[in-house]
Formats: structure tokens, sequence, C-alpha cells
């Protein structure tokens, strides 16, 4: 059979510049992916003309230049700004929270008046907060917090707030402007064929193996490689030899709508606890797109179990050192390198993966 120099284990963005790096120098790589198709957590599918983020909405931003010309050399990005909308009980605020919060909570239109509210309800708090709750109304105060903190966060993390850690929240963007773009990084869009053209371009020439577990067969795929780069779940590369780290998931439901235009938004966050769901995207609202009907998708926080997708790590002091003893096993691993959101136990926006990639392609792979 055809040696490789790399396997790559998981067709995800981290891998697909590993893929690309290498095929740049001439180096041959094949790609293991246990799903039906290549792209990882951002893959696409067009249902009726709409690209739809199948695993959850995904906006690209980056305060790095060279991440911004990494993938707006291969593809072609629109001008999308990601301005989401709180619904809290049919109460619709704007996000991240600015003057136009306020002014709506409050009926409020300077920011000295908003700042004043603020520092008073702050108060509530005395010393330092012990849970997430106390840390949260620290920063914001008690009217943020109850009615666009609380309830998503219990839905997102499925336990009640005084019962999370203070640390999840370090900061809370406040801006006393008005102004809706919940990002700060100058560079923001969503490729206009959406990422699958992105996922393709960086995995061109790359020999593919979908619907395939890498561990199923780890002997017979390795013997293929000198290298092998595994951005699965770390424990479960180890047989989970020390137990298992924990994960939470998400479950997603799409529909189509006879309805041109449904919540007039690409993201609307549902805030209260009662709405089970976090979350729904209206994926036309990502390219501007005019089609008859639309497509929605509600997302739903769930405990990961086995066979779940593990989207974010938690990382608490449990969990981060049981992680640290599966590092040390895979530092000791000569043909094997880890990377990724799952092979790093950490949670990484899409600009990271790749800067973290090609760090990894120069340093560990002299790519």
């Amino acid at each position: 059979m055809k040696h490789y120099d790399y396997i790559l284990v998981g067709g995800g963005l981290f891998n697909g510049v590993i893929a690309r790096e290498a095929r740049k120098q001439g180096k041959t790589c094949l790609v293991v992916e246990k799903r039906e198709a290549l792209g990882g957590n951002i893959m696409c599918r067009d249902v009726e003309g709409i690209m739809v983020h199948e695993y959850g909405a995904h906006i690209f931003h980056t305060s790095n230049e060279e991440v911004w010309e990494y993938v707006t050399s291969l593809v072609e990005f629109n001008h999308y700004i990601n301005s989401p909308v709180a619904n809290y009980h049919g109460e619709t605020y704007n996000l991240p929270f600015n003057m136009n919060t306020f002014s709506k909570m409050w009926g409020i239109a300077f920011p000295s008046e908003a700042k004043k509210i603020i520092e008073s309800q702050r108060q509530a708090v005395e010393g330092e907060p012990e849970n997430l709750e106390e840390q949260a109304i620290s920063l914001v105060g008690t009217d943020i917090y109850q009615k666009l903190i609380k309830g998503y966060t219990e839905k997102q993390w499925g336990r009640d707030c005084r019962d999370l850690p203070a640390s999840i929240i370090k900061r809370i963007p406040v801006r006393y402007i008005y102004d809706n773009n919940y990002f700060n990084d100058p560079h923001q869009g969503i490729p206009k064929k959406g990422y699958n053209e992105l996922i393709s371009k960086l995995y061109e020439g790359c020999d593919v193996m979908l619907s395939t577990d890498f561990l199923e067969k780890r002997e017979e795929l390795s013997r293929l490689g000198d290298q092998v780069i595994y951005t699965g779940t770390i424990d479960s590369y180890y047989g989970y030899r020390f137990g298992k780290l924990s994960y939470r998931s998400l479950k997603f439901e799409h529909q189509v709508l006879e309805e041109e235009n449904h919540q007039g938004v690409a993201v609307m966050n549902y805030t209260d606890r009662e709405t089970p769901y976090t979350r729904k995207i209206e994926h036309k609202h990502f390219a501007f797109g005019t089609q008859k009907n639309t497509v929605v998708t509600e997302e739903y926080p769930v405990e990961w179990d086995d066979g779940m997708e593990p989207y974010y790590p938690v990382n608490d002091e449990k969990n981060n050192q049981l992680f640290q003893k599966y590092r040390d096993l895979a530092d000791q691993e000569e043909k094997v390198l880890f990377g990724g959101r799952l092979g790093e136990y950490k949670y990484y926006d899409m600009d990271k993966v790749i800067e973290s990639a090609l760090c990894f392609a120069k340093d560990r792979l002299n790519l």
C-alpha cells in the first residue's frame, strides 16, 4: 500500500492547515476522518440554496493579520458582522452589552446613567465572588445578570450558577457606546461559498478515508505513515486509562420554514431558563440571503456521553489534572503528535486553531 509522510487523524481545521503546509513542501498526507465528510464542526450543508452551519454558528473573526491573510488567500469572505440579539421571555436586547442594551432595559440614553446603575447594582456582592452568580453580578449588576446571563449560562452548563465556579466568567464585555458588533477584531466575515470551499482548498492533494475510526484500525493505519497527527480526544487514544475527560455537548434541530425571514437576525440567544434551547440560528442571514424559504436551527446544550460529539472541554481543576496525566503520556510519543481542540483539551476559536496549527507546522514539523 502507499506510504505517506503524514497520517492526519481528523479532518477539521487544524489538520487542514497541517495538510496545506505539508503539501506545499511536497509531502504526502492521508486524512482519516470518522464522519462522512471533511470539515469537522465547520462543515456546511446546502439546503435549498442556503449554506447551513451543520454544527452550530461559525463566524470567523481575528486580529491576527497573518491568519486573515492566510484564509483570504484561499477563499473570498463576505462582510458579515455578528450582531446577535438576546430574547428574554419575548423581550429583545442587543448583544454584547452596550448602550442599546441599557437603553432598552432602563429607559436611559447616556453612558453616565448606565454606569451609575451598574455600579449601584454591583454592590450586592461583598468581598471576593465565590461562584459564577456572584462573579457576574460583581461585573454587570443584578438586572443584566438575571435577564441576560443566568438562564443562558445554566442551560449551557446544566447547573445552577451558584454551583459553577467564578472562574468561568473572568470578564464580561460592557460597552458604553451604541455598537452592536459582537467582536472587537478588525477582520470578520464568512466564506462566500461556505466553509466547505475553505476545507477543500486546505486538503487539496490529500488522500482521504471517510467514515473510518482510526482507533479501530490503529496499527494498520499507523504503519502507512512516518508521522501521525492526532486531533481526536486524547483520553480515547489511550483507552481512557486514567478515566474520561468531561465535555459539554450540543444537539441541533434543523427546520426548513416557508418564510422569507423568520427572526430578522442570524443569531438569537434565548436567555430565559424555560426555553430549552440556548440559541436559534437563521442561516440565510450569514450570507444576506434572499431565498423564498429559510432554515433555522435550535441549539440544545446537553451533557456529553459516549457516542456524542464533544464540543466544550470542562476545564475545571479535576479535568485539567486528568488531562495533564494524558499529556505526560503524549509527550513520550515519538511517532504520534497531538493537536487541536480535542487533542489539547482546549477550546479554540477558529482563528486560534489556524494560528496554533501554523505554529505547530513550523515548530514541530519543520514545515
